[in-house]
């Protein structure tokens, strides 16, 4: 497999997953994009960062988009290659709003443009990062935009405990054009795996029951029926329990649904989701307590190369 291109930039959306009910399974594209230059070079990997970040994530080999791009070409069979990249971030790290499924898709889609046309698909980049993340609700959206039900299937479907490669699938569905999406953001962060820590290892049966309506309902609520979104974001699935680790952003939830409006913690949080355009008044108040207020679109394409 030959290298065919020598510079490439990918721009890959921020995604906001679970949105409530749709724990690990439903994930949702935002006009957020992180946006990487990768130009292939001689010598020791460079690497510079502007925006969310700087300062922070690795500038060498240990690189998220680097060590994903060197999978990529890896996975297809091409030649390493000396990398000079330049990182324009903007979706905000350990928010819950998919950054490292952003930097595993932009280093993927990178290799993929950089080789014979092809030979990376948008689905294999899919199953890469799936599989790197452990859960499609972030990777689909980040590759392929929108809204997205996704789920993993192992080998055997018949037989789960056979040996084999599991296979992650995604289905898209629309948005209805009267669904807004506000994004909370808080001044702190939250480690995905200390989110995941909290929850515990059963929960009532009649918990999983309400949630499992809730997550049926909720592509329905986005796509066809906004009016019924404040119940379609319900969930007592994993949300509460994560309360210990970001009181703050349940709180906002706690006081945003008391005034009807559909939120839910995005992804492992802190961010927090709304479904709705906020007031002047609100959204004011919100940014006076150090939230960061943001009313992107949702994002129909997922990876973008040039």
């Amino acid at each position: 497999m030959r290298i065919v291109r020598d510079q490439v930039t990918v721009c890959v959306p921020a995604s906001s997953a679970n949105l409530g009910p749709g724990f690990d399974a439903i994930g949702l594209a935002l006009e957020i994009r992180d946006e990487i230059t990768v130009r292939a070079i001689t010598g020791a990997t460079r690497v510079s960062v502007e925006g969310e970040g700087a300062g922070r994530v690795m500038k060498d080999e240990d690189n998220l988009v680097v060590q994903s791009l060197r999978l990529g070409l890896e996975t297809v069979g091409a030649p390493q290659i000396g990398i000079e990249m330049h990182c324009l971030n903007r979706i905000p790290h350990g928010r819950g709003l998919g950054s490292s499924s952003a930097a595993i898709v932009s280093g993927l889609a990178a290799a993929s443009a950089l080789v014979e046309p092809g030979a990376l698909p948008a689905d294999k980049i899919f199953q890469l990062a799936t599989k790197l993340e452990g859960h499609p609700d972030n990777a689909a959206p980040a590759v392929y935009g929108g809204a997205v039900v996704g789920w993993i299937e192992p080998a055997n479907p018949r037989d789960p405990q056979q040996a084999g490669e599991s296979r992650a699938f995604a289905l898209p569905f629309p948005i209805h054009s009267e669904v807004k999406v506000t994004v909370l953001i808080p001044d702190f962060q939250l480690a995905t795996s200390k989110a995941r820590g909290l929850l515990p290892e059963f929960v009532p049966h009649r918990d999983a029951v309400f949630t499992a309506g809730r997550a049926a309902l909720l592509p329905l609520a986005l796509s066809a029926h906004p009016e019924l979104l404040f119940y379609a974001t319900q969930d007592r699935l994993h949300q509460e329990y994560r309360r210990e680790g970001m009181p703050a952003s349940l709180e906002l939830v706690d006081y945003l649904r008391a005034q009807n409006y559909p939120a839910a913690v995005s992804g492992a949080g802190p961010t927090v989701i709304v479904f709705s355009h906020l007031p002047v008044a609100l959204r004011q108040g919100l940014e006076h307590k150090g939230w960061r207020v943001l009313s992107p679109a949702v994002a129909g394409t997922g990876i973008i190369t040039s």
